[in-house]
């Protein structure tokens, strides 16, 4: 079997900038749950999909904001999106499906802590992360632990992996942590492009192993000297970065893979589907609890 691990937040997000506005009844926002919704029915159309979770940021904040001030927050964050974050888990979780709900974490650091506990089953023969996000790319194992673009149709293994970044999966961190990420606020070490970086950690893997001798890096001597110049005066922070790319694999899940099986939708999903003003979804649902 397959599990399919879905990154809510990611989904929500691009439901709403990618589905029409619309209007509940009530005057609610509800564009992107709607869309969220037909996403996930059309994962659920596919007969390979059998067992899905999905993860979501509850709230944007996380433990990371106390190690990193710049970390993002729902600053910026469209209030109608914002507003529909609570919704969507609620609709999600009406459909039937796993939900994971995070708090302190965030939800990557759920995903991740799924890939650590259901590869471990030897009946699971692949775990799909539904998400263009490259934190989850540290979690890509082979062809057992893929990535999955649903809207671009494209399954990145550890091959991927290696032929996008220049890097193995286990060194992402790093690499994010040296070349940086705007989408989580923080911004990298000074010169550390993603050609330089991948070129070098390709060759020694983590930060730590990066030597102080410009010479043995497989660079032009001129480039090596000045990023070996900034990463040693802005060490502390590279380390810092890349903990904060590092994904969490702690998060107390407590569902086992038979909970994340999905029979069907609870009936509850109908007269939400009404106060959300599209009861035609609930009609394409064939499946019911």
């Amino acid at each position: 079997m397959k599990i399919h691990l879905v990154d809510g937040t990611y989904e929500l997000f691009r439901a709403h900038f990618g589905a029409p506005p619309k209007k509940a009844p009530d005057g609610r926002e509800v564009g992107a749950t709607l869309g969220l919704l037909r996403s996930m029915l059309l994962l659920l159309s596919d007969p390979e999909v059998t067992h899905v979770a999905v993860a979501f940021d509850h709230v944007i904040e996380s433990f990371r904001n106390e190690l990193y001030s710049g970390y993002k927050t729902a600053s910026g964050v469209d209030p109608n999106l914002l507003a529909q974050f609570g919704p969507a888990e609620e609709a999600v979780a009406a459909l039937g499906l796993t939900v994971w709900s995070m708090v302190e974490f965030e939800a990557d650091d759920a995903l991740a802590t799924a890939v650590v506990k259901f590869k471990k089953v030897k009946s699971v023969e692949q775990i799909v992360i539904c998400s263009v996000d490259k934190d989850l790319m540290q979690m890509v194992d082979g062809t057992r632990v893929v990535s999955w673009d649903r809207r671009r149709e494209i399954v990145m293994d550890e091959k991927g992996v290696i032929e996008k970044f220049g890097v193995p999966p286990e060194s992402m961190p790093d690499y994010l942590a040296l070349v940086g990420d705007s989408a989580d606020g923080y911004p990298g070490i000074q010169g550390w492009g993603a050609k330089s970086t991948a070129a070098v950690l390709a060759k020694f893997g983590h930060i730590e192993a990066i030597p102080t001798d410009p010479k043995k890096l497989p660079l032009g001597l001129g480039r090596a000297t000045t990023l070996i110049e900034n990463l040693q005066a802005n060490y502390e922070d590279a380390l810092l970065f890349r903990q904060l790319s590092t994904l969490r694999r702690d998060v107390p899940l407590q569902e086992t893979l038979g909970d994340l099986e999905w029979r069907g939708a609870h009936p509850r999903l109908k007269k939400l589907c009404k106060e959300l003003g599209d009861e035609r979804i609930s009609e394409r649902i064939a499946n019911w609890q």
